[in-house]
């Protein structure tokens, strides 16, 4: 979700290529029912807005955990209120969220993934490693676990499956060790320190290349406090089962994981499962989506002129192509 700060600043990332993706599935006759979008990830409603202006019989059903961000974008959408349906939520309940809404079934849906500008910007959050603030981490601040808690309550073995699975981390082991050595001297509590611990874990060879050497522990940390990974294996198959007939999906992702995990649900929904050898394909078998986009698409270098921060960014989309008897 890597809107920027105020409206009149970066357009949100890839907005015109999403636009472009999502537009056959939302123009419909003006005397068909109205199309409906679900804005899985809503951010500060960069890309809502953007299609509710484009398709003016839209209604958008938008979903975030951060109360921040429905604030913002019910007050950045409030021209289309009558058009809208935002919700405090995880994106893992998007199916419950269709089903309140009385929309079990759209036309598009939209992932965002990943943190918001404000999240990143706003010290008091905790997730960069670039402000020294406590370490918090949490996109709904109404839950309970921390990142804090994480780092200072977790086993060394948990610890190092985290940072090994979910940042990638090739010196799990060093960084998780020495984070539980120097918690018994005193508690870790914010994320200068954190920062420092991790660089002095990680070989100096190492620190020399690839950025801030804290980048993969202070990723890992956000996915497992709030449970990124397995909100969009929720999330995104619920958002495909409840597609009609020629709707479709964007997904931007911005870290390996992400892109592997939509990659992965793509693929086995565009698969023909047939038997191999039969003359004929099985309907049951055959492909119910098709994929919009050969591998991944990166951003331009004019997209990432007005955004640096989409320089992660990977795209990937597909359509329902067949529905079920």
């Amino acid at each position: 979700m890597q809107d920027d700060v105020g409206t009149g600043g970066h357009v949100p990332v890839l907005l015109e290529r999403v636009l472009e993706l999502l537009e056959p599935a939302l123009s419909r006759p003006a005397a068909g029912p109205a199309p409906v979008v679900v804005d899985a990830n809503l951010g500060l409603g960069g890309h809502s807005e953007a299609l509710l202006a484009a398709h003016p019989g839209l209604h958008l059903i938008g979903i975030d955990r951060d109360p921040f961000a429905i604030d913002f974008a019910t007050r950045r959408l409030a021209p289309y209120a009558d058009r809208t349906t935002l919700v405090h939520a995880s994106s893992a309940d998007l199916a419950e969220v269709l089903d309140r809404a009385g929309r079990p079934v759209i036309d598009g849906a939209l992932f965002d993934l990943g943190v918001s500008s404000p999240q990143l910007d706003e010290a008091e959050r905790g997730f960069a490693y670039s402000y020294d603030a406590p370490l918090d981490m949490r996109m709904d601040t109404s839950q309970e676990l921390t990142a804090g808690q994480v780092v200072n309550t977790y086993s060394t073995a948990e610890l190092t499956r985290i940072l090994r699975v979910y940042g990638e981390e090739k010196f799990a082991p060093r960084v998780a060790g020495l984070i539980t050595k120097e918690r018994a001297k005193e508690a870790i509590t914010s994320t200068k320190r954190l920062a420092d611990i991790v660089r002095e874990a990680i070989p100096a060879a190492t620190r020399r290349t690839g950025g801030n050497p804290a980048k993969r522990t202070f990723q890992a940390l956000r996915i497992e406090v709030n449970a990124e990974l397995s909100a969009l294996e929720a999330a995104l198959p619920a958002a495909l089962d409840a597609l009609a007939l020629g709707g479709r999906v964007v997904v931007l992702s911005y870290h390996s994981l992400e892109d592997r995990l939509t990659k992965q649900a793509l693929t086995a929904r565009t698969k023909d499962t047939s038997p191999p050898g039969l003359p004929v394909p099985l309907p049951a078998h055959q492909p119910r989506f098709r994929l919009l986009t050969r591998g991944a698409e990166l951003p331009s270098d004019e997209e990432l002129a007005r955004n640096p921060r989409a320089a992660s960014a990977r795209l990937r989309a597909a359509e329902r192509i067949r529905v079920d008897d």
